[in-house]
């Protein structure tokens, strides 16, 4: 991956927008689906964003019997193939960061899919507290030994 997620908690002032853009992103038919990005909220003005770190060793990508969670190449995403999902939620339960969801209604995985390679999150983060910047020579990513 050429691009990650970086996150600064004391930017987030826990607004919500990140959660309304990527539901939004990800709906069908007018109506939102479920949002890939949570802010953990300490305090009515202060917040977390928790997302999908797309590890290189995806602990939900292992845990997936029938093979439903694979890298696109062309965004860089670890994604979830909707026609391919079981609904078993094993890839729920594997993801030592809670990072995937099920889609309510579709009994689907869910999980940051990087809105082919322009996150919605980032663009509607009104404090910058998101951004999806170039990684850095030498970078580890804190999931690499979750599996």
């Amino acid at each position: 991956m050429d691009r990650i997620f970086r996150v600064v908690p004391e930017k987030c002032v826990a607004c919500g927008k990140c959660e309304l853009a990527c539901a939004f992103a990800h709906g069908q038919d007018g109506v939102p689906g479920v949002s890939r990005i949570r802010i953990y909220r300490r305090g009515p003005e202060a917040g977390v964003p928790i997302i999908c770190l797309q590890c290189d060793s995806a602990a939900c990508a292992a845990a997936c019997s029938v093979g439903a969670i694979k890298w696109n190449v062309e965004t860089g995403a670890l994604e979830v193939d909707r026609d391919k999902c079981v609904g078993c939620m094993m890839c729920v339960a594997a993801c030592p960061f809670g990072n995937i969801y099920m889609e309510p209604g579709l009994d689907k995985a869910a999980k940051c899919d990087l809105c082919g390679g322009k996150p919605q999150c980032v663009a509607f983060c009104p404090t910058g507290a998101i951004a999806y910047v170039p990684t850095e020579a030498g970078v580890k990513y804190p999931c690499e030994s979750a599996v």
